[in-house]
């Protein structure tokens, strides 16, 4: 388990429902700045739409169209943060949180895959690279 996951799973579980909120926001925005430095920059404390983690989304994105992908994750987590925050007394609170968590454990699995995968060139499963130098012939056909 990862020090990210580990830091998500004991936010998760925090009371009342808005400290977990900003916890788990907390987590999603250190994996974000964990982007960017691993690309040689700073991490941004300005917002975008009155949250840092979506300044950093697009300071993350900057030039590398593949990590938009995460842009409705990061999206999602904010909007789950607001609900949290705002009716914690709400019905869905319980589901919520699960969402909020399963969101910010998704945004770390998709960073974590880009930081091993940003070697490669590309981001996805059908990435170039990986089938470079290989015969077509060579792959295996489907039933």
């Amino acid at each position: 388990m990862s020090d990210a996951d580990d830091r998500l799973c004991a936010a998760a579980q925090l009371e009342p429902p808005a400290s977990a909120a900003r916890a788990m926001l907390d987590v999603a925005e250190d994996v974000l700045a964990r982007w960017v430095v691993a690309r040689g920059e700073a991490p941004t404390d300005a917002t975008r739409e009155g949250f840092r983690l979506l300044a950093l989304h697009r300071q993350g994105a900057q030039d590398v169209p593949s990590f938009n992908a995460c842009r409705e994750t990061c999206r999602e987590i904010a909007y789950h943060f607001n609900l949290l925050s705002s009716e914690p007394d709400d019905p869905a609170t319980a589901q919520r949180r699960r969402m909020m968590t399963m969101l910010v454990r998704h945004l770390e699995l998709f960073v974590g895959g880009k930081l091993e995968v940003e070697g490669l060139g590309e981001f996805c499963c059908a990435s170039r690279p990986l089938r470079a130098g290989r015969d077509p012939d060579d792959v295996p056909s489907r039933p």
